[in-house]
């Protein structure tokens, strides 16, 4: 399946939830894009110890785009 995730908050817990879900996807073997848009370009800024953005982002084998 094709899956496509479109984060377009600066919010940690969001960004954090939606990039364990597409690492989900990825692990059951779907074809994974994750487009980071508007303030989602600000993953790496948002990232804080009880929502760690960059390890699930570090951690996605897919399509990853800013």
């Amino acid at each position: 399946m094709n899956v496509l995730f479109i984060i377009s908050t600066d919010d940690a817990e969001t960004s954090y939830n939606a990039m364990r879900l597409a690492n989900v996807a990825v692990k059951k073997g779907d074809d994974v894009s994750v487009f980071m848009l508007g303030k989602g370009v600000l993953f790496e800024k948002s990232s804080n110890e009880e929502f760690n953005v960059m390890e699930q982002v570090n951690q996605f084998e897919g399509d990853f785009y800013v």
